[in-house]
């Protein structure tokens, strides 16, 4: 049950996320939790290993290059999930930086 909400309240944070960035689309609700799900798996599975080769790129760049790695995978969850649009990567910087803004206001009042 606590995974559920953890991903409705992804999906709000998706949501609100994408209406203050004119650069990203999203088509709905329905396609906020899809991402949600997706991009969930994407940071279990797929970061980890990432962040572990990239490693020393990150270390040289005091932590930035997460953030360029953070907008990556976005753009990977972009081409996965129909409905959701960014406009170029630094939109996707952008609306990383947002979502873990937003998740983290919306995480508070949990």
């Amino acid at each position: 049950m606590k995974t559920l909400m953890h991903f409705i309240i992804s999906a709000l944070a998706i949501l609100i996320a994408a209406y203050l960035l004119p650069g990203v689309e999203i088509s709905g609700f329905l396609t906020a939790f899809v991402l949600a799900v997706v991009f969930g798996l994407i940071n279990a599975f797929l970061r980890p290993l990432l962040v572990l080769l990239t490693l020393p790129l990150t270390v040289i760049t005091f932590g930035l290059f997460a953030l360029i790695l953070n907008a990556l995978l976005i753009l990977l969850a972009s081409a996965i999930v129909p409905g959701f649009t960014i406009a170029s990567f630094w939109w996707a910087f952008l609306f990383g930086i947002v979502l873990a803004l937003v998740n983290y206001i919306l995480e508070v009042f949990e």
